[in-house]
């Protein structure tokens, strides 16, 4: 967790648009001035001023604060009311989240992190940052931990539409096949690679395939048809380590 506002410069406008989204989310029902915001994306108020009404077009719920402290607030009911996380508390989430770079949906980690700290309180919010400052932690840098991003990114947008990927595949001999195939299930290794589950339209059965060979991954409009989680996890009986609780 950083104590500072980085800037986000050289962005798309379609980039930021949904950065402004995100950022007005993270600190609702505060609100963000139009200076503020053009100084963390680097354009003018103007810009800005043009962004916003875009989005309000689109059916975004934000509204404008009138007086001198005001500025742009998203709607209440698309933010978190405020949480009662004690800054360990906060800090420990953040740990468990620190090696989301080599996991599955690294960006929506990373966004659920910034929405938790900002619907702390203001003073808990502040105690988190400093007690997050005073926690260090080694980085890993062994090819074999890292996680594939871009081909794990697709994989992720497949698995949570329920469409068919079609994916090029190099096995073992670095044979490239080229296969359509039914995502089922991500599955961290313990050696550190990343592996996709799924119902292999080539093969007619369950495959498992190593993120680092699959060299192109694309999204159908072909719907997933309902398989049960029960006919993916006899194929990796050593590698499931668990699944994330939710509850």
């Amino acid at each position: 967790m950083s104590v500072g506002w980085p800037t986000l410069c050289g962005v798309n406008r379609t980039d930021r648009l949904y950065a402004i989204v995100e950022d007005l989310r993270a600190i609702s029902p505060r609100c963000r001035s139009a200076r503020e915001l053009a100084l963390r994306f680097e354009v003018s108020s103007r810009t800005i001023e043009r962004d916003i009404s875009a989005l309000q077009q689109a059916g975004v719920p934000i509204y404008a604060e009138v007086g001198r402290r005001g500025g742009y607030a998203l709607d209440k009911s698309m933010s978190l009311p405020p949480l009662n996380f004690t800054p360990a508390e906060a800090v420990a989430v953040a740990i468990a989240l620190s090696r989301t770079e080599q996991q599955p949906f690294a960006d929506e980690a990373r966004s659920a992190l910034r929405k938790l700290v900002a619907a702390m309180p203001g003073p808990e919010g502040d105690r988190a940052r400093q007690l997050a400052a005073r926690v260090q932690i080694l980085t890993d840098d062994k090819p074999e931990s890292r996680y594939t991003g871009s081909i794990g990114r697709v994989i992720e947008e497949a698995l949570l539409k329920g469409v068919v990927l079609r994916i090029h595949y190099g096995d073992a001999q670095s044979v490239l096949t080229t296969r359509e195939v039914e995502p089922g299930a991500f599955v961290g290794g313990r050696s550190g690679w990343w592996y996709l589950v799924a119902w292999c339209r080539l093969r007619d059965a369950v495959r498992v395939f190593r993120l680092d060979r699959i060299v192109e991954a694309v999204l159908t409009e072909d719907p997933v048809p309902g398989r049960p989680l029960e006919a993916f996890d006899a194929c990796v009986p050593d590698m499931i380590a668990r699944t994330p609780v939710l509850d």
